[in-house]
């Protein structure tokens, strides 16, 4: 099956005030956030990428701009990619969050947590939804341009990590583990029976592992693990 490369969005101008944006219109990238933009479009670029999808935020939407401008594929928003809801949360700064009690849920137990306000979204349902459109749009893609495609999903820190920690069958509550910085990227490959997490994390490797190979015949991936490790990309 193809491989998707889940780009979390540059440095936002969020981040560097220490505020919990969510789904806060008009937060951009920063100028650091520019440079990661830039820097993952001369990384990526060089992929036949099959698809750019991105989350609607202005953050994503900036982030992927210079790869579309490089690559000339058509970026497409899928919403279901978006930030996590925190309802009344959401602009306030991370050092008044910290002394809420909900915030050790998040922390410890986030399978249980639930963000307070008309339009807050539990953890598990933010989860819910970026597993299923991930699901959903590498099958597409599989159908569209075979099981060798490379494509490109842009999220938030929050959604990668619960996408990631589905591919590890890892249980919600321990996805804060996961690290998953501005500007980086994460690779997994979905099979028939598994998902292999390729790279976790990625702010500045090598990424030409991730050209498709050159066959005459469209070959289906196989789920098998390679006993002892193999001898890599």
């Amino acid at each position: 099956m193809p491989t998707v490369l889940l780009v979390r969005h540059g440095r936002s101008t969020a981040n560097t005030s220490g505020v919990l944006a969510g789904w806060t219109p008009g937060v951009g990238l920063d100028d650091r956030g520019r440079e990661q933009a830039e820097a993952l479009a001369l990384r990526l670029g060089e992929l036949p990428l099959a698809a750019i999808v991105s989350s609607p935020l202005q953050r994503c939407q900036e982030t992927v701009a210079p790869l579309v401008a490089k690559t000339g594929r058509k970026r497409v928003t899928e919403k279901r990619f978006g930030e996590c809801r925190y309802g009344d949360w959401t602009g306030r700064k991370l050092s008044e969050l910290v002394k809420e009690p909900l915030w050790r849920v998040v922390q410890a137990h986030p399978s249980a947590a639930v963000f307070p306000g008309a339009d807050g979204e539990s953890m598990a349902a933010m989860a819910a939804r970026g597993v299923a459109a991930i699901r959903h749009w590498d099958a597409r893609i599989a159908a569209e341009h075979g099981p060798n495609s490379v494509w490109v999903a842009c999220s938030h820190g929050d959604v990668i990590k619960a996408i990631v920690a589905d591919a590890l069958a890892m249980h919600l509550d321990n996805f804060q583990r996961i690290v998953v910085d501005p500007g980086s990227v994460t690779a997994i490959s979905y099979t028939e029976t598994r998902p292999f997490v390729l790279r976790v994390n990625d702010v500045g490797g090598d990424v030409s592992a991730y050209q498709p190979p050159k066959v005459k015949r469209r070959r289906r991936r196989s789920s098998d693990a390679v006993v002892g490790g193999g001898a890599g990309a």
